[in-house]
């Protein structure tokens, strides 16, 4: 399943949230600061946990707070 994501890093809560009417589209707040690529792992981590799934891969966004998610159940 790809998914779209909307990543706040250096936020004060964890959460995620579905948006639009689509079931891919999600926004994501994470306390990791974006340095070093921190913030794509603990995202990576959060969505496991959240999905229940075996892996995570970025797909695109990298560097954007914009990105394409694969959730590998």
């Amino acid at each position: 399943m790809i998914i779209n994501i909307k990543l706040h890093p250096s936020s004060s809560q964890e959460k995620i949230v579905k948006i639009g009417d689509t079931e891919n589209d999600y926004e994501v707040w994470i306390s990791t600061k974006p340095i070093d690529g921190k913030a794509n792992e603990e995202l990576c981590k959060v969505l496991k946990k959240f999905f229940k799934a075996k892996e995570v891969k970025i797909k695109s966004g990298m560097t954007s707070r914009i990105k394409r998610v694969e959730i590998l159940e």
